[in-house]
């Protein structure tokens, strides 16, 4: 086991040089040149021209890419051109908002939509497994920022029961996490569904009814037991997506998340914070997806790892 993990992480290497190269070269292909932004509109082409060689951007674009390597390493993902502040030092200070928000999401999708899946698989074809469908297709075709929008008419105007935006208290996070939450459930629902479809007609599990146990019991202890590892990875795949992709809910609702620094910062093309947000977001992704591969022999013990 440990010299598996060693070799994903050897492998991560390529992948993580990947990633820096896909963030510096899409900044670099974005129109618009940050020294101009810098210096103003009014600005001499001198001192834009000076400002280009104090941001290193006036340098072949290998020695760039090196050079921006090189200060990853050290822990610097540059210097925002709209605050003047590190671009490390904004995303951790709007981590904790995205973080706390991806986890009361998954929280309620991982409620509802096992919930919704184990009960349509329980009873397929019929009213109770429509309806869950039914649900499930709901979640997964309305909008994100539509729900957010009606969520914030029902509970914040017409019923004043959650703030409408905000991110600094618990109930700040409610309707947002819902929203999100609700959302991602339809996928999972579905996937439980099928997985627990799969397995309910093999052999072992006929043997556990043969032998007079609880259906409750067949269903949570042997079923959705070996069912997991497809819900496993659904699970830690929206962990990754949500904690760096809830752009639309965290603007919707005015939080101070990573991904509305990603908005503002496309907007007024502060090219070092998008590069560096998507590093950031990247780099978690992946460790995260790693972390769901080593899980499956913890939740699978015919699952083996190979050195």
């Amino acid at each position: 086991m440990l010299g598996y993990i060693v070799k994903r992480l050897l492998q991560l290497i390529p992948t993580l040089i990947g990633v820096t190269l896909f963030a510096f070269l899409l900044v670099a292909a974005v129109p618009g040149d940050p020294a101009q932004i810098i210096a103003g509109d009014s600005a001499s082409p001198e001192e834009v021209e000076i400002i280009r060689s104090q941001l290193g951007i006036d340098k072949p674009l290998y020695e760039q890419y090196m050079s921006y390597v090189v200060n990853i390493l050290h822990g610097d993902l540059g210097t925002s051109l709209r605050s003047s502040q590190p671009v490390l030092d904004e995303i951790l200070s709007r981590f904790p908002t995205s973080f706390i928000l991806t986890v009361m999401s998954l929280i309620i999708m991982i409620i509802v939509g096992l919930i919704a899946g184990i009960a349509s698989a329980t009873k397929p074809n019929s009213l109770r497994d429509n309806v869950s469908m039914m649900f499930s297709l709901f979640g997964i075709s309305m909008p994100v920022f539509w729900m957010g929008i009606m969520f914030i008419l029902l509970f914040s105007y017409y019923l004043p029961w959650f703030p409408s935006g905000g991110s600094t208290e618990f109930k700040h996070f409610v309707l947002p996490s819902i929203v999100l939450g609700l959302s991602a459930s339809g996928v999972l629902a579905r996937l439980t569904r099928s997985s627990i479809l799969e397995i309910v007609n093999q052999d072992f599990i006929r043997t556990a009814r043969a032998k007079g146990l609880k259906e409750k019991y067949v269903i949570y202890k042997h079923t959705l037991k070996n069912a997991l590892i497809p819900i496993i990875t659904i699970v830690g795949m929206e962990f990754g997506i949500l904690l760096g992709g809830a752009v639309i809910t965290e603007t919707v609702f005015s939080m101070n998340g990573i991904g509305r620094y990603v908005v503002e910062s496309i907007q007024f093309r502060d090219f070092p914070a998008i590069q560096g947000s998507i590093l950031f977001i990247s780099t978690l992704f992946v460790f995260i997806i790693l972390l769901v591969d080593l899980s499956y022999s913890v939740v699978d013990p015919r699952v083996r790892y190979e050195n």
